[in-house]
């Protein structure tokens, strides 16, 4: 999600009328959930941008529709027209095969179209988009086709709901009274306590990592985008995770032992950008003159609460922390492997590559379904606690390609393969994540001094 990766890991196998209502019923809603996201934003809230990391919640609304204008209608539409031939410039995010594109940095210098006439964009591709559909019932090879596509299109646009979220978060805390952008969830609906670090042990040996090629045949239930597979045996030591995930306390201790004053803790790379960046505490905190500590949520400035997962590190600060405690992050093969175990043991019938609801906080706001903020861990349960829908868990391993992976061809290749380089691998979702985004095998991406996404830590030991 550094960026945002587009390749395609599905096969479409029916066309029937079913399916085909389905989809319908997929892309409305997920077309739907963005603009509750937007809603609560101004216009002005809209266009902005506070880094160029960041994008304006109306590039996103925009770019997420130039996806199904331009992988979808100009190739199946008879007659095509495109909305504004401007459009295919100011809203191509990285696709070189697509055309030249506006920079990604100044993004928040297009004032115009406002967010009136994105809305109208977003209107007439839905409509013409739902027309195409329909005029594909009788037509098994050109349903496929398109269901392929806008299923593909759905988990993108799921992707840009989460960096919505998250860029509105970061431009908020740029202002100087730091607004909420949702109302506090209702406390009951959220753990009030965290009970103190356990550890699981996992048996090590030759495990199966990845995404099978025969889970595919379901795309609205069992998608996966193609850096997830092939699938592929790794070999895994034995080794043990901390139950639950870094308390925000705990963090306070880390910093209280002058940690990001001592190079003995960082990699060499993580130790300079703390010293050019000035780092002193996570992404988001505030500290008062008094001392105390406050947060900014999207539910506004806070104090911090020590039971909370911290969250907003970056890797570098990520490893320091394992460092300091005497462990280490899991590579993302350990990761999945304990995560797949664990399911399986607590959720007996569950399918493994299907996709996993996380912990959603169903707000009365016109957002929908979000959290504001990663909860507390609660009780203890012998397992391993909140590994999806919390934060993004940075793990040991550099985002690599799989054994056997091979880029698709053309336009909708480009998006994952050639970013294979400099980044870190991170797993499990987020408080932001889409419902029912997250699975097992899911890989998401960062650079290793990124915090504005909502990133925390698990550690790892060898047993």
């Amino acid at each position: 999600m550094s960026e945002i990766r587009l390749t395609l890991h599905v096969t479409s196998r029916t066309a029937e009328p079913a399916a085909l209502d389905a989809l319908v019923a997929r892309y409305c809603d997920v077309r739907q959930r963005t603009e509750a996201l937007a809603a609560p934003l101004s216009a002005e809230d809209q266009t902005v941008q506070s880094m160029p990391d960041t994008s304006p919640t109306k590039w996103h609304r925009a770019h997420t529709t130039w996806f199904f204008e331009t992988f979808l209608l100009a190739p199946f539409e008879a007659d095509y027209k495109p909305f504004d031939p401007t459009f295919n410039y100011l809203f191509n995010s990285y696709y070189e095969a697509v055309g030249a594109r506006h920079p990604r940095p100044d993004r928040g210098m297009i004032t115009r179209p406002g967010i009136e006439q994105v809305g109208e964009y977003r209107r007439n591709v839905d409509q013409r988009i739902r027309a195409l559909i329909e005029a594909a019932a009788g037509d098994a090879e050109r349903a496929t086709a398109l269901h392929e596509l806008i299923v593909l299109g759905t988990h993108h646009e799921e992707q840009h709901q989460e960096l919505v979220l998250m860029d509105a978060k970061h431009l908020l805390s740029r202002h100087p009274f730091g607004p909420a952008y949702a109302d506090q969830p209702d406390a009951s609906t959220r753990p009030t306590t965290s009970t103190p670090m356990d550890w699981v042990t996992f048996e090590g040996g030759i495990v199966p990592i990845g995404r099978p090629d025969e889970a595919e045949a379901d795309n609205l239930h069992r998608f996966a985008f193609d850096n997830e597979g092939p699938q592929h045996d790794a070999l895994v030591q034995p080794f043990k995770l901390a139950d639950r995930l870094v308390t925000v306390g705990e963090w306070l201790e880390f910093m209280a032992d002058d940690a990001y004053g001592r190079p003995e803790l960082w990699l060499s790379d993580g130790w300079y950008k703390n010293l050019g960046e000035g780092w002193s505490s996570p992404e988001y905190w505030q500290q008062d003159d008094d001392g105390s500590w406050h947060i900014f949520t999207l539910a506004g400035v806070r104090p911090l609460d020590l039971d909370e997962p911290v969250c907003h590190v970056s890797f570098y600060e990520a490893d320091a922390y394992a460092t300091w405690s005497g462990n280490r992050l899991a590579t993302e093969f350990e990761w999945e492997h304990a995560a797949g175990q664990t399911l399986s043991s607590t959720h007996a019938n569950r399918d493994p590559f299907g996709a996993i609801p996380g912990r959603y906080v169903e707000a009365d706001g016109p957002a929908g379904s979000i959290a504001p903020h990663p909860a507390k861990a609660g009780p203890s349960t012998g397992g391993l606690r909140q590994l999806f829908g919390e934060v993004w868990e940075w793990t040991g391993s550099p985002y690599r390609p799989f054994p056997r992976y091979q880029a698709p061809p053309g336009a909708i290749g480009e998006y994952n393969g050639k970013f294979m380089i400099n980044t870190m691998v991170l797993r499990g979702g987020c408080a932001f994540t889409a419902p029912g985004h997250t699975r097992l095998t899911y890989r998401n991406f960062f650079h290793p001094h990124t915090r504005w996404h909502l990133s925390g830590v698990r550690l790892a030991a060898d047993a």
